[in-house]
């Protein structure tokens, strides 16, 4: 059994505006395309990172906070997850 503590919130930044909202990561789906209430620009993961999260988050998805980068938490059926900053 694992010690570790997996943390579900995780407050995403918009590097366009800058606006910032605390959002719930899911444990069954990726979010891959993230809509910014501030200006409206769409987020998509950087190369290399799976989703939003570990890309803009101040703690990545949990799959990777488990079991690092090698983690295969975005499986194609929900890597096109999208979620509204509204």
């Amino acid at each position: 059994m694992s010690d570790r503590v997996v943390v579900f919130e995780s407050a995403l930044r918009c590097p366009v505006c800058g606006v910032v909202k605390v959002e719930t990561m899911p444990t069954d789906a990726c979010w891959y395309f993230y809509d910014c209430s501030g200006c409206g620009v769409v987020l998509k993961p950087k190369p290399g990172d799976c989703c939003v999260f570990c890309s803009y988050g101040t703690v990545p998805c949990p799959p990777v906070q488990l079991d690092g980068k090698a983690a295969d938490c975005c499986a194609p059926s929900c890597a096109n997850s999208t979620q509204s900053g509204s």
